[in-house]
């Protein structure tokens, strides 16, 4: 009797192994499938990511399913939908992201998506409302700088991202100031990481423009033009490639 009790808890065990490890492989290619929909900007494939994912029963229990749902949703709303749609798609990137950080507060992707998501949204707001909305923009891209490690693959590329999108809040936002001088180091910390990333040399590049350093920013809007895509940004470079061409005949 002894003995049939064990078996069956050892079936029992392995089972759960097996549904565990079936779950996690699902989670990987549905993953996967996301980064291939972000490099080909394929919307066919982003709406299966986000279709798969919202149809799993208790996807929003499960921090790395919300993060990938809230990656794929910020994507969408940059490439994938009409200008009416942006702001409702962003609303939910920034809704999933911060669904997935209350499950696991050190994810650091998801802390990226939801910076990235308000920093999107803000251009849909007034002044007023967009300056308010920019103590949660830092407090998520610093918190995503802090926690992401640069040791493994997937986590150095979205600190690569969250050093961008700081950047170019120094850059950009007139509040408090200007910080033109952070903005650059920022920039270059991002590069130290993704060197092979060609949008943030396009974003040097506007920054040399705006400090009015125009050779500098005509020789990095060439490397842009002459450098090869990172693997997993095709598309993303084909736009860096072309917004770098139209800056250096504005800078004849």
């Amino acid at each position: 009797m002894k003995n049939v009790g064990l078996i069956f808890l050892l079936t029992v065990f392995a089972i759960l192994l097996t549904t565990l490890a079936f779950a996690d492989s699902k989670t990987e290619d549905l993953n996967k499938m996301f980064y291939e929909a972000r490099r080909d900007r394929d919307v066919s494939k982003i709406q299966s990511v986000i279709k798969d994912i919202e149809s799993t029963p208790n996807f929003d229990k499960d921090s790395r399913l919300l993060t990938i749902l809230a990656d794929a949703y910020l994507e969408y709303g940059l490439w994938g939908v009409s200008d009416k749609e942006k702001e409702k798609t962003y609303e939910k990137a920034r809704s999933y992201a911060e669904m997935a950080l209350k499950i696991d507060p050190k994810n650091g992707r998801a802390s990226y998506i939801a910076g990235a998501s308000i920093g999107r949204l803000a251009q849909y707001k007034g002044i007023f409302q967009s300056v308010f909305m920019l103590g949660d923009f830092d407090r998520y891209i610093d918190n995503a700088i802090k926690l992401l490690d640069e040791k493994d693959e997937e986590q150095r590329l979205y600190k690569t991202f969250a050093y961008i999108a700081s950047g170019m809040r120094y850059r950009d936002v007139p509040w408090p100031f200007y910080n033109y001088k952070k903005s650059e180091e920022l920039l270059n910390s991002a590069l130290k990481l993704t060197p092979n990333y060609s949008n943030i040399y396009l974003e040097l590049g506007h920054l040399y423009v705006k400090t009015g350093e125009k050779s500098k920013a005509r020789e990095i809007f060439q490397k842009v033009i002459s450098m090869p895509p990172h693997p997993w940004l095709v598309k993303t470079h084909e736009e860096a490639v072309k917004t770098a061409r139209e800056e250096l005949e504005k800078l004849k």
